[in-house]
């Protein structure tokens, strides 16, 4: 028998879970119109994304610290199952306080569960990367030695899964050699691997760099904190040989920028303050920097964080090499994309060229897609065949490194929500690839990668090694975790998906 306080607390409980659970059936019919704009792998899924879209536009920290202290479910695991977790934790609270609950559905006869939700997500999983894939895959960035057969084989033998091809570097003939040999290797030796190739989209890049006084010997140049650069259209536009001076890759940034905006280079190493913008070229005050200065110098990332860029998601580049990318992938990369509209640009390349099927990762590398990565998802769910790379290079310099681990933490939730795989990317055990020898920062991060679906390896000349050390962390830790566990405070970018919904108020 409850005593008299204890029910009280129960009953309080109740009402606040039942604000969740009300507008989750407010919000179902809206939900179930949207399925039908979607590819029937995702319409389980994407029911379920939605409901957890609006149970993440609510504060439930004070509802999981009373669940726990309670003893009952509670609803940090509830990404895959969100009505049928709501609605089975208020038929426990009700039967406590002796009163029947009528829920959607019976208590435990939910049709999305865990048990099949579960199922979803591996049969997702395995449509992407191949039913080869039965536990976290392991992905590798081929270099250019990967046209030799014997390194091909190498990888392979040491558990590469899939072989990830970047169009950033080499070109069309050395990427065509690069597939035949994964493809005739893993044939042979009997190791089925899946064929991943990235386009390099609207990647920022320094072109030619020119130390003050000097700017037709197109050497490195040394920045300190405190000195200034110039970004110029070109190496005569500012008329300036006073300081040192860059060109980069896509000139056209230049007009997009405003005063003020930061600007970085080379992954986050150098950074900077727009001082004056002309339309020729930029002032930077450069504001972070090595002690000793550092060396910028030729193929070296941009990143503008504050800017809104006016680049297309598909690049001339791109288009062309689209061709090539859907005679030969089993997936298909799409990096630095933004909006919705950009995936329904890449949709209507692929319908022409009638590889509808390919495998669509979408890459998460900048400000705008995090944003709008629900919208983002529920576009793509339009495809069969889906998946999501947190690149977590080009984000932590685009969002600070310090909210690197909250939003790949998001960025996990909401695949698993809408049941498809999340690959793990960028720098994972890069030490130990490059150099030989791994931190132990570098150890934690490849155990964390558990928890997705895929695990992307960059190439270094003892790729053979990380190879090795990253499929014995994942054994181990595959036996102690599966996914994670969330204190569930609001998301703001579920908060603002809502709140572009006109119809729904806001909370």
């Amino acid at each position: 028998m409850l005593k008299s306080t204890q029910k009280r607390i129960i009953e309080q409980l109740i009402r606040k879970i039942s604000s969740v659970h009300q507008e989750l059936i407010n919000r179902e019919e809206w939900i179930n119109q949207q399925l039908d704009k979607l590819h029937p792998n995702h319409q389980y899924s994407a029911k379920n994304f939605l409901r957890y879209l609006t149970l993440r536009d609510f504060d439930l920290r004070d509802i999981q610290a009373e669940l726990t202290n309670l003893g009952l479910s509670s609803l940090s695991h509830a990404e895959r199952q969100v009505l049928a977790n709501i609605e089975n934790i208020l038929y426990l609270l009700y039967a406590q306080v002796g009163e029947p609950f009528q829920g959607k559905y019976s208590f435990g006869m939910h049709p999305v569960n865990y048990g099949q939700s579960a199922k979803k997500l591996q049969e997702n999983t395995q449509r992407l990367f191949g039913e080869h894939l039965n536990r976290v895959g392991v992905m590798v960035t081929l270099p250019s030695q990967a046209t030799d057969p014997a390194y091909v084989e190498m990888l392979l033998q040491k558990g590469m899964e899939v072989a990830r091809v970047n169009c950033s570097h080499d070109d069309v003939d050395v990427w065509r050699d690069m597939v035949h040999q994964v493809r005739t290797v893993s044939q042979a030796i009997q190791k089925p691997c899946t064929v991943y190739i990235d386009l390099s989209g609207p990647k920022i890049r320094t072109a030619e760099c020119f130390p003050a006084q000097a700017l037709r010997s197109k050497k490195n140049i040394i920045v300190h904190e405190g000195d200034d650069l110039l970004l110029a259209r070109d190496p005569d536009s500012s008329g300036d040989r006073h300081h040192p001076l860059i060109t980069c890759t896509l000139p056209s940034i230049i007009k997009d920028t405003q005063v003020g905006h930061h600007i970085w280079f080379d992954d986050g190493k150098i950074g900077g303050i727009i001082e004056e913008k002309h339309d020729e070229f930029l002032k930077i005050k450069i504001t972070q920097a090595a002690p000793e200065g550092d060396k910028l110098k030729k193929e070296k990332g941009i990143n503008l964080p504050d800017t809104q860029l006016n680049l297309p998601a598909l690049t001339e580049d791109d288009l062309h090499n689209l061709d090539f990318v859907c005679e030969q992938a089993d997936i298909l990369g799409y990096s630095f994309v933004r909006t919705p509209d950009d995936i329904a640009q890449l949709q209507e390349e692929l319908i022409k060229r009638g590889r509808q099927d390919i495998g669509m990762v979408l890459k998460i590398e900048n400000r705008e897609a995090f944003v709008n990565l629900p919208s983002l998802i529920l576009k793509a769910m339009e495809n069969a065949n889906i998946g999501i790379m947190t690149a977590r290079g080009d984000l932590a310099v685009e969002l600070g490194a310090e909210r690197l681990s909250e939003v790949q933490e998001e960025i996990m939730w909401f695949c698993e929500a809408a049941m498809i795989p999340s690959i793990w990317a960028t720098q994972v055990l890069e030490g130990l690839a490059k150099k030989g020898i791994a931190s132990r920062a570098e150890i934690t991060d490849a155990a964390m990668s558990v928890r997705s679906e895929c695990v992307m390896l960059n190439k270094g000349p003892y790729i053979h090694k990380a190879l090795q050390t990253l499929n014995d962390i994942l054994f181990r830790m595959e036996q102690h975790q599966y996914k994670k566990q969330a204190a569930m405070g609001r998301l703001n970018v579920a908060k603002a998906f809502w709140s572009a919904q006109q119809q729904f108020p806001k909370n």
